[in-house]
């Protein structure tokens, strides 16, 4: 099974494509969907809508995780995220991918077993749940491929 976690943003948003094949859970790929801040709502949109239609024909992900919005303390903050969100389900459900949708809590509390975990806990957990040489970074990232490995033990 191919899984495809999103950790969405309005310039950074994160992603992570692992593929689990029994017990055996590996890196496909990972990245960051940078948009640039000079553009205008709409441009922000449709740049990452491009962005995540490559990666979605590229890696081919047979499942989706999205992480959910929590809690923001700015507002205008968590409407552009929601946007960017929006854009982000509209796209996989266009694309018949199946979509689960995680909070930060659930995802620390499968990676870690604590929910209450660092970023820097995550990060160690999943280098050593995917053998990886390093921890992977930026946090966007890493969040992403945390959402992954939290969809893919879900529904194990």
């Amino acid at each position: 099974m191919i899984v495809l976690g999103i950790d969405p943003g309005t310039t950074t948003t994160g992603f992570g494509v692992i593929k689990r094949l029994g017990t055996n859970t590996t890196l496909v790929k990972s990245g960051v969907i940078k948009i640039s801040s000079q553009l205008n709502e709409p441009e922000k949109l449709s740049a990452q809508r491009s962005a995540l239609e490559k990666i979605i024909k590229e890696c081919r992900p047979e499942i989706a995780a999205v992480e959910r919005i929590f809690f923001f303390k700015n507002k205008k903050t968590a409407i552009n995220v929601a946007q960017a969100r929006g854009v982000i389900l509209e796209i996989l459900n266009s694309n018949k991918i199946p979509i689960c949708e995680y909070t930060p809590l659930q995802v620390k509390q499968a990676i870690t077993s604590y929910g209450g975990a660092s970023k820097q806990q995550v990060q160690k957990m999943i280098k050593l749940l995917l053998g990886l040489s390093e921890e992977p970074k930026p946090d966007d990232v890493a969040d992403a491929i945390a959402i992954a490995i939290c969809c893919a033990n879900s529904i194990r």
